[in-house]
Order: structure tokens, then C-alpha cells, then sequence
């Protein structure tokens, strides 16, 4: 019975035409009137114990204890009918086991609890037991105090219904589960449908509610920025604040090749280039230089070599998914640009971003894997810009193809940049991760201005540039890291969180990479190891924890939008929280490294001709 009461909150969301606050109004009339018969029967009971002592549980709770002896003989019934599905669905309403009674049993309880306080002041007080005059001033006390305790519980209960309808709001119905263990099994042994089970199972939302750590990879000695699969699978790319980029067997948990990048500041980005042969990996970097290594067959590192210069810091590289030469980057500087390393000159300019006349810094980009002459970036300003390589146009709407916003964030005050985007497995949707603010879903097919689709809430993105990816063989989920160090995935249509983990000691998880073909995945952040994650625990998680967690991370973004504004800058914050965990990296093997190294990445002055390390760097594997 518990658990149906659990299943009946406002965060536990109905169809997306209800009102937020609908369910929770009945629910609480519900409550509220079995809160009455609770304490009338608990008044009569304490009556009867003053005058003739102990007396048996009343028949009313034995009439309820059998209640919920039937309902959940009834609910385990249920649960025997959908066991092949491995879907802990019931779960996923944003309820601990543990929390899953009605608002009215916690009042209960807070009320006891209030009346124990005043019970315990009554007694300490001066006077409080003697003289007509001391009993006077005991019963008025009595009522102040009572009166603000009331107006104090009556404010807390308005936050907790505002915070709940907030975290409920724009929640749809959890679809029923679209693959079951055993007809899959089963089909998959009679030879029906076999090329597909991997890819059904990679996109169970049972499994997905079964994701445990099972390992770690530690090489690094400084935060891991940069995590990349090859096509295959088979191997793992990680870069570092060392400056290393490690190829890992991820399944011995083996490090096959570990390399010095050539980059003279953090590592932001190590991918391996499709149909290479996993013999070719570009990389970026803090100090705005592109480059690329060249790995033999026999797991060394040939050399590296720079192809392009931005002004300012490279935080992302974007594939081109069947080209083995070109690439696109974007960087703080604002430009775009077009690699191939079939050139003689590999980088070519293609687009400066603006806003009116402003340069607008970026922080991500991204190619449209259905339409690869597509491709979207984001920054320094609300907008996703969309743009189209083939008819690029600076002075026809600054060549933007198309932008997208949030429509609250259009004429926003404060200062919200986008930090990672993600088109989906058919490049029908865009996926765009705000900085203190929420995750936004577009249909990247819908016209210029359209407002969002899907908002996933919950977690906060503020000390970090944050990343974001889908999850699932046809993106079924969102995943995202944290500032609370967790690991949030979503359920891409109903936007409800089904799965929540504990991701980095340090604080912070940045970095999600799912593997190309297996159910699993790869996480980093400010921790200097890398974190392996794949669904073999032996039942769904409760989700223990998620709601004080999610209520935290709104008060502390609530509390910091008031108290900051915009004086402080994300981007220094980040800068500083990075070099305060990595006070002792090992830059001394580096020649020429000092101080003016981090403090001229994002210079504005600097150029494309400006000394910004060597052009070619041999390489020594260890």
C-alpha cells in the first residue's frame, strides 16, 4: 500500500495533460483525511492508556496491516506476469522503497515531532510547572512558539510542493517495455531475429536499470577530459590534464599504447578517425592547437603533428561519420574549421560565429550523421546554430542555416551557454546541455526559432564544461554527468530518470562515452581514472537518494543565480577548480613550460602564426 501511495505523487506524473499539480491536490485530500482517522484514533487510543493503562493494537490497524497484506500479495501477482521483461518500471517515480508513504503519514510524524519540542520546552522552561501567574505565561509561550513552528512547517511544505511540481512538470507515462529476456532468448535460439538481439538488448531499459561500476582504468595523473571507443569497440581512447592520451584493451583493462600528445595545456579531445584502421587520431586541446597521430600496427606512436591554430582554447572535434581524412573544429575563438589531411594546408576556414556583430566563443560541435554537409555548434549564447558546409553565406544571416532556443532562455537575463550537443543515431535529434539550466531534446528537422521538445532536469551542470550524449543503439536514453559527482540517465520520451549513479569521488563527471555495440559505457571527470559501467547487478536500482540529491542541486543553482548573477564567469571557475586538482602534473619534462603557458590559451591577441608549440613531435610509447 505503500508503494501505491508512492506511485501516486506528482512527481510520479500522469499523461502530459495534466496539470503538475492535479494528482498531488487529490492525493493530499487523500492523505489528508487518513491523517485525520490516524491521529482521532491515536487521541482515543492515548485517552484510554492515561485512565486504564496498556491496552492491544486497535482492531482499525489490524484492518489496515491485512489491507496491505493483500495489496501487495496482488502487486507481487503483477510483477509474476512482467518478470521477463527485467523492467523495474515501478521504480521509477522518482521514490526511494523507503520514502513510499502518503504526505499524510509524514506529517504525522512531523507533527509528533513538533509536539515532542514543545514537550521538551514546556519542561525547561523557568516556571513552566508551578503557580497559577507560571502557567499563564507557560500557555502563551506555548501558543507563540506553537504559532511560529506552524507558519515555519506551512513555508517548508509551500517549498517542498513548489520544488516537487517543478521536478514533476513536463513528465510523461514510462512506455511498457519493448524487449523481454525470454521471448528474446528464446527466438534467439531458434536462429529468429538473431542479428538483432544485441541492438534490442543494448536499448532495454531493463538493463539500463541494471548499470553497476565494474571497473576502473588508471593511468592518468590528472583529470580525464576525453574518453572515445574506435568503431569496433575493441579499444579506448583517454586524454588527460597530463598532456598523455592513453589507447586502452578496456576489456583486460590494459593500457596498449600511452604517448605524449605534443599539446602544450589540457587535453580536451582524442578521437580515432573512422575506416583509419584505427591508425589515425585527432586531438585538441586548451591551447588551441589541432593535431594528429599517427599510430603504426605494432602499438607505437609514429609522431604527432599540428594541422590548425585556433586564438583560443579547442574543446571539441567533430567526425565526418564515413570519412577517414576530414574533420571539422570548433573553438573558443569562434571559428569553424574544415580539416583534411589530403592537404597540403589541412585547415580551412569555414565560418566565423556571430551574433549580430559579436564573435560568439564555442564549446561544441557536431555533424549531422545523416546529412554530414549539416552540422551544429554551440557556446557563448543561448543558441543552437545549425549550418550547412555547401552554402555557407557570412553575410546572408551570418551563414546560419538555422538556430534553436529554448523559448524562456530567448530573452533571458542571465548569462546561459551551451556546453555539449549531440545529434542522435539518425541525426532527426539535437541534443543541447545548458550551464546551470536543464537539458534541452530539438527536432533538428522542424523550422528556425522552434522551441524544445523534451527538458531532462535534475542534475547541475555549473563548475565544468559538461557533456551529454544519448544512450542506446536508437538513443532511447539521455545520459549525463554532474556537479553532485553522479550519473543521470533519462528516459528520452518520458524525460523521468532511470537510472542514477554515483560517478567521481572528485565531485564531478564530465565525460560519457557508450560503447558502440555493448551495453555499457565509459565515464570520467575530475577523478584521474576512468570508470567502467555495465547492467549486471541482480536487480533495478532503487534510485536511493535521488530525490534529496535533485532538490539539492535546484536550491544550490536557485541560491547561486541570486547571489551571482553574472560577476562570475563559468569559464574561470573551471579554470581554477582544474589547476587546484592538479597543482603537482608533471610539466617539467616539457621544455620551455611555464607559467605564461596557461595564461595565454585564451588570449584574444594571439594568431594563427604565433608559436604555439611544434609542428611535428616524435613520438616515444611507454
Amino acid at each position: 500500500m505503500a508503494e501505491a501511495d508512492g506511485k501516486s505523487t506528482v512527481l510520479n506524473g500522469g499523461s502530459e495533460e495534466k496539470e503538475p499539480g492535479e494528482d498531488q491536490h487529490k492525493e493530499g485530500d487523500a492523505s489528508g483525511s487518513k491523517e485525520g482517522q490516524r491521529l482521532s484514533s491515536q487521541d482515543a487510543s492515548k485517552e484510554t492508556v492515561e485512565t486504564s493503562g496498556d491496552k492491544s493494537m486497535p482492531d482499525a490497524e489490524r484492518e489496515t496491516g491485512s489491507n496491505r497484506e493483500g495489496e501487495e500479495e496482488e502487486e507481487e501477482e503483477e510483477e509474476e506476469e512482467d518478470t521477463d521483461s527485467m523492467d523495474g518500471s515501478s521504480l521509477y517515480f522518482l521514490t526511494e522503497d523507503g520514502e513510499r508513504e502518503s504526505e499524510g503519514g509524514r506529517r504525522e510524524r512531523a507533527k509528533e515531532k513538533d509536539g515532542g519540542k514543545r514537550a521538551a520546552r514546556k519542561r525547561n522552561r523557568p516556571g513552566g510547572g508551578g503557580g497559577s501567574g507560571g502557567n499563564n505565561h507557560s500557555s502563551s509561550s506555548d501558543e507563540d512558539d506553537e504559532q511560529e513552528e506552524d507558519e515555519e512547517q506551512k513555508d517548508e511544505e509551500d517549498d517542498d510542493e513548489a520544488m516537487e511540481a517543478w521536478l514533476g512538470a513536463e513528465l510523461r507515462d514510462l512506455r511498457g517495455p519493448i524487449w523481454r529476456a525470454i521471448p528474446s532468448l528464446r527466438s534467439r535460439e531458434i536462429g529468429r531475429d538473431s542479428h538483432q538481439f544485441v541492438r534490442r538488448v543494448c536499448g532495454a531499459r531493463g538493463l539500463v536499470q541494471r548499470l553497476e561500476l565494474q571497473g576502473r582504468l588508471e593511468r592518468h595523473t590528472g583529470c580525464v577530459n576525453t574518453l572515445h571507443f574506435n568503431p569496433s569497440g575493441t579499444r579506448l581512447a583517454s586524454g588527460s590534464d597530463d598532456l598523455r592520451v592513453v589507447i586502452w584493451d578496456w576489456a583486460i583493462r590494459r593500457a596498449e599504447l600511452e604517448f605524449d600528445s605534443g599539446h602544450k595545456s589540457n587535453v580536451f579531445q582524442a578521437k580515432f578517425l573512422p575506416h583509419s584502421g584505427d591508425s589515425t587520431l585527432a586531438m585538441c586541446a586548451r591551447d588551441g592547437q589541432i593535431r594528429v597521430a599517427e599510430l603504426s600496427a605494432t602499438q607505437r606512436c609514429k609522431n604527432t603533428k599540428r594541422v590548425a591554430q585556433h586564438k583560443g582554447a579547442a574543446h571539441k572535434l567533430a567526425l565526418e561519420p564515413d570519412s577517414p581524412c576530414s574533420f571539422l573544429s570548433a573553438g573558443e575563438d569562434a571559428v569553424v574549421f574544415g580539416i583534411d589531411l589530403r592537404l597540403d594546408r589541412p585547415a580551412n576556414k569555414l565560418v566565423v560565429v556571430k551574433e549580430g556583430d559579436k564573435k560568439v566563443g564555442l564549446y561544441t560541435i557536431f555533424v549531422n550523421p545523416a546529412k554530414t554537409h549539416h552540422f551544429a555548434v554551440g557556446g557563448r549564447d543561448q543558441y543552437v546554430r545549425i549550418y550547412d558546409q555547401r552554402k555557407i553565406n557570412e553575410n546572408d544571416n551570418n551563414g546560419v542555416l538555422k538556430k534553436f532556443c529554448p523559448s524562456h532562455l530567448v530573452s533571458s537575463e542571465s548569462k546561459t551557454n551551451i556546453t555539449c550537443l549531440v545529434y542522435s543515431h539518425d541525426g532527426t535529434e539535437l541534443l543541447a546541455s545548458y550551464n546551470d539550466e536543464d537539458i534541452y531534446l530539438f527536432d533538428s528537422n522542424h523550422s528556425d526559432g522552434a522551441d524544445y521538445c523534451r527538458r531532462y532536469k535534475g542534475h547541475r551542470n555549473n563548475a565544468t564544461v559538461k557533456g551529454v550524449n544519448f544512450y542506446g543503439p536508437c538513443s532511447e536514453f539521455v545520459v549525463s554527468g554532474s556537479d553532485c559527482g553522479h550519473i543521470y540517465l533519462w528516459d528520452k520520451y518520458s524525460a523521468r530518470i532511470v537510472q542514477f549513479m554515483e560517478g567521481d569521488r572528485g565531485g564531478v563527471v564530465n565525460c560519457l562515452e557508450p560503447h558502440p555495440h555493448l551495453p555499457g559505457m565509459a565515464t570520467s571527470g575530475l577523478d584521474h581514472d576512468i570508470k567502467l559501467w555495465a547492467p549486471t547487478a541482480e536487480s533495478p536500482t532503487g534510485l536511493k537518494g535521488l530525490k534529496e540529491v535533485m532538490k539539492k542541486n535546484k536550491r544550490e543553482r536557485d541560491e547561486d543565480s541570486v547571489r551571482h548573477g553574472d560577476q562570475y564567469d563559468t569559464q574561470l571557475l573551471w579554470f581554477l577548480m582544474r589547476h587546484m586538482r592538479n597543482r603537482r602534473l608533471p610539466r617539467a619534462r616539457r621544455e620551455g613550460e611555464n607559467a605564461d603557458t596557461d595564461e595565454s590559451w585564451s588570449s584574444p591577441d594571439s594568431s594563427d602564426e604565433e608559436e604555439g608549440g611544434p609542428d611535428h613531435v616524435q613520438c616515444m610509447s611507454s
